[in-house]
């Protein structure tokens, strides 16, 4: 009886290292796994913080155009931009003015 005792315990003994084998592996595949993952997702966290860069900077650009705009806009109510299209495109002077035009 003995001997049936022993061998009982040398095959739980060998099964529970087993056991511990497979736990250990499934375990260090995860570990991998999260690893892995974690390595793609940095990667694309750079990639995302650099187009963010991108954008802002054309948001500033595109702040800039817009106030831009509304400078040009302001201007062309004023009475200088009216007499500045009116000499330019319509070729007309105050009453008095001389104009003096080059020979080429």
């Amino acid at each position: 009886m003995a001997r049936g005792k022993r061998r009982v315990a040398y095959r739980r003994r060998h099964q529970n290292r087993f056991s511990l084998f497979l736990v250990s592996l499934v375990v260090l595949m995860i570990m991998v796994v999260v690893a892995v993952r974690s390595v793609e997702l940095q990667r694309k966290i750079a990639g995302y913080d650099t187009q963010i860069a991108s954008l802002n900077a054309q948001i500033d650009a595109e702040t800039a155009r817009a106030e831009e705009i509304e400078e040009y806009r302001k201007y062309t109510q004023t009475k200088a931009y009216v007499e500045e299209v009116a000499k330019d495109k319509l070729g007309l002077v105050y009453e008095g003015e001389i104009l003096f035009k080059e020979d080429n």
